[in-house]
């Protein structure tokens, strides 16, 4: 059995327990402590408690999970914020401890107070999840977890953001959990050494995205772009995406249109002492679906109206070219315009006809950086969007999402058009294109 000493560090003060460094079960369960409705953790001198943050389903539009969370108090009553409490561990060991003593509190209180059909998400430090390669730990977490009536597969081991050396030795351990029943989430996505190496390492059943990539693309176009790319890889990856932190309308609305499974933050509901069943989360997740079919609607029009001449001036410079004008009168109409860049015409494979042909006022204050790629004569653009696109409807104008121009370190869009036309007696497909400079505070789609 391992030293254990309980008491009062002087007279009104709580129960304490300090233990030895082991992780028996029955060692972690006597410093648990039912104290009402609630169960609380009693281990150095500090009084350790739960406290559940909800974790919503955008699809369900209910809660689906909680994210377990410590709440520590010292022997004065004072709070101890959790990285100052698990700084007090002196060793891997104490670390493991605590970790441990943490995991069970939770389990303890989540058990007591379950919703149905819902999800425990536990912090789990990598030293913690290492244990479970050895050949005690699975059985005491079996023993836990018949101890408080929950399925492994309710309970999700949060693999925590850390630069932790032995990689093969911790997907080993993540291997293992998931043998137990354990679903796997990767933690602080996008912070950190949290990326997508540890993504195709660990193979996690579900991504949090961190919050400062939250905050940042909630005010960034570009960056808002890019974590809507990120949110479809890491789908591509296999893994359900959780956008964490999530505390204003912007920030909820961006989890919409990246289209993230699930969310959680001060937007919806504070972390609290029992697991929420209800409450004025769901009314907002009612009317976040609302606000988007409202906002994306306004964007569609914006759009529609910011693009119309671009869009009508490459319809007619397609019509133009298969009356057998020249490229540069065909383009004129288009160049005319403020935020044209170039226009270009491909064959049915997707081969540069020509050079480019740019606007008499064309200037770039970067464009001689990219003197290299300047010369795009037999390129071969079959790749593009905007060429297969054509391809497939034409006729039709099509235009892309913005993404980064070869000509400098800007943002474009290309418009583009299939078209018949007769060259050397004999009908072919081109497709004529135009790129124009995005703003960088509109959002095509």
């Amino acid at each position: 059995m391992p030293r254990q000493v309980c008491g009062r560090t002087r007279p009104g003060q709580s129960r304490y327990c300090v233990l030895t460094r082991t992780n028996d079960l029955q060692a972690l369960l006597s410093c648990l402590k039912q104290e009402g409705s609630v169960t609380t953790a009693h281990e150095g001198g500090h009084i350790l408690k739960s406290a559940f943050q909800p974790i919503y389903s955008l699809s369900h539009c209910r809660a689906v999970g909680h994210e377990a969370l410590l709440r520590a108090t010292d022997a004065e009553h004072k709070p101890v914020p959790p990285p100052e409490y698990f700084a007090t561990a002196t060793s891997s060991e104490d670390r493991v401890w605590i970790d441990n003593l943490t995991g069970l509190l939770h389990m303890a209180n989540f058990a007591a107070n379950r919703p149905a059909r819902q999800w425990l998400f536990l912090n789990t430090l990598p030293e913690t999840m290492l244990k479970l390669t050895s050949e005690a730990t699975p059985r005491h977490l079996a023993e836990a977890l018949d101890r408080f009536n929950l399925p492994a597969s309710t309970v999700v081991l949060e693999v925590l953001e850390s630069a932790f050396q032995d990689a093969g030795e911790l997907t080993a351990a993540v291997e293992r959990a998931r043998e137990i029943g354990f679903l796997i989430a990767l933690d602080d996505f996008g912070a950190g050494h949290s990326n997508f190496d540890r993504v195709w390492q660990l193979r996690p059943d579900i991504v949090k995205l961190d919050r400062s990539l939250v905050a940042r693309a909630a005010a960034n176009t570009r960056e808002r772009r890019v974590v809507m790319q990120m949110v479809s890889l890491l789908h591509e990856c296999g893994a359900l995406v959780l956008m964490e932190g999530v505390e204003t309308v912007d920030e909820a609305l961006l989890a919409l249109e990246a289209d993230v499974d699930m969310v959680q933050g001060y937007h919806f509901c504070r972390p609290q002492p029992l697991p929420e069943t209800g409450g004025p989360a769901l009314q907002k997740l009612s009317e976040l679906h609302q606000l988007l079919l409202n906002t994306a609607l306004r964007q569609r029009q914006q759009q529609k109206a910011r693009i119309a001449a671009y869009y009508n001036a490459i319809g007619h410079g397609a019509f133009t070219l298969s009356q057998g004008h020249t490229l540069e009168e065909a383009c004129q109409s288009f160049l005319s315009l403020p935020q044209a860049e170039v226009c270009y015409l491909l064959d049915d494979h997707g081969f540069q006809v020509g050079t480019h042909v740019l606007p008499p006022q064309y200037s770039s204050p970067d464009v001689l950086g990219y003197e290299p790629l300047n010369d795009c004569t037999g390129a071969t653009w079959a790749r593009r969007p905007y060429f297969r696109r054509a391809m497939q409807a034409i006729g039709q104008v099509q235009v892309t999402r913005p993404y980064r121009t070869i000509h400098g370190n800007r943002i474009c869009v290309t418009v583009s058009m299939a078209f018949r036309r007769m060259v050397d007696g004999q009908e072919q497909i081109q497709v004529l294109c135009g790129d124009l400079l995005e703003n960088e505070d509109s959002a095509l789609a």
